[in-house]
């Protein structure tokens, strides 16, 4: 199983560590902190498994290493610990909710199994949500929705932190982009990207590593591509991916959530908010049994694909070919084992939260 980690792509870089911490504790730890800043037990719980979650499937840039940040926004007031979202509207399958600045991990998750649920009644369900906020990892709410046999679609936009094809100033952002498809032994296949090539928080633990990009992602100083994520964090001239096509994909997914919520578009979220917060954010669920009334032939065709997929002929020798979510589960079960690979100055800061 190490050797298999080792083999994954730079994309999905271990962070450096001389230190492992089991998920258990990782869980209770972050735990006890939200609630020495004003959680409840239970929400607490809820959110900290979100954290380490993440974090056990590998994400660690969205998992505890984003949590030291979710606490100063808690001291800011950006985050409403006590807020919970609330309905504003519906007509059958759809709705609109407002999240009231609450902790964005639990409102999403809120919000994708609402979504769940009306596709329960209705075969689709969908949920808008604007005011709520980061909401850490969003690869989480496409499991969330491939576990309860649901094919998943969620999206949120960002602070403007990218530039739109052709500028050179961030007025789009690089809005997370998740699709998940629902697999029978629970091997599902999930997408999670940003509109550009690579998330800051990749960005971040790439630069802790001390590594370069395996691919250019943005630009430095001198306007030349880069593969040194400390000079696109500088310059925050992030590549959208596929260039023009990212850029105009990102801007109609912060369009609808806008239209569609009623609430803040990246460009609001730049006017009126000191950080990153007061997001818009999309989760919809659809159960395929609805049409098909064979799961079984739906699984046979998933199967089919991917090992048509995996059969591809490898760049690399030793490097097979993956499909989306299955690197996923190796870390997964890796970090289980052995515990979750930590920076060590990162979590010393945690514990001292």
């Amino acid at each position: 199983a190490t050797t298999e980690i080792y083999t994954l792509s730079l994309h999905d870089a271990l962070p450096i560590c001389n230190m492992r911490v089991f998920y258990e504790e990782m869980k209770e730890k972050l735990q006890s902190i939200l609630v020495k800043h004003g959680f409840d037990e239970k929400r607490a719980e809820e959110s900290a498994k979100n954290f380490a979650d993440s974090s056990l499937d590998g994400v660690y840039s969205h998992g505890y290493q984003r949590f030291p940040r979710v606490i100063d926004y808690i001291q800011k007031g950006y985050i409403d610990v006590n807020a919970v979202p609330e309905k504003i509207t519906g007509f059958g399958a759809v709705e609109r909710w407002d999240g009231h600045l609450g902790m964005g991990n639990l409102n999403a998750k809120m919000a994708m199994q609402r979504a769940v649920e009306l596709a329960a009644q209705l075969g689709i369900g969908m949920v808008a949500m604007s005011n709520t906020n980061h909401w850490m990892r969003g690869g989480a709410y496409g499991w969330q929705a491939a576990e309860a046999g649901c094919i998943g679609i969620c999206w949120t936009n960002t602070c403007p932190n990218m530039p739109a094809w052709g500028a050179i100033d961030g007025r789009i952002g690089n809005n997370p982009f998740v699709l998940a498809v629902p697999d029978q032994n629970g091997e599902h296949v999930v997408v999670d990207t940003a509109m550009a090539q690579y998330s800051y928080g990749k960005l971040s633990v790439c630069r802790q590593n001390g590594e370069k990009l395996p691919y250019p992602g943005g630009y430095d100083e001198e306007g030349s591509l880069t593969c040194d994520p400390a000079a696109i964090e500088k310059t925050r001239r992030v590549v959208p991916i596929g260039y023009w096509k990212g850029s105009g994909l990102s801007i109609v997914l912060d369009l609808i959530g806008g239209i569609l919520t009623l609430g803040r578009t990246v460009t609001k979220v730049g006017q009126e908010c000191e950080s990153e917060y007061g997001l818009t954010q999309v989760f919809i669920a659809i159960r395929p049994e609805v049409l098909n009334q064979d799961p079984d032939k739906a699984q046979e065709i998933l199967n089919e694909t991917l090992k048509d997929i995996q059969a591809s002929i490898p760049e690399k020798e030793g490097h097979p070919v993956r499909y989306p979510g299955q690197g996923t589960l190796i870390r997964r079960r890796e970090n289980l084992k052995n515990g979750i690979p930590v920076n060590e100055e990162i979590w010393k800061k945690i514990c001292e939260l």
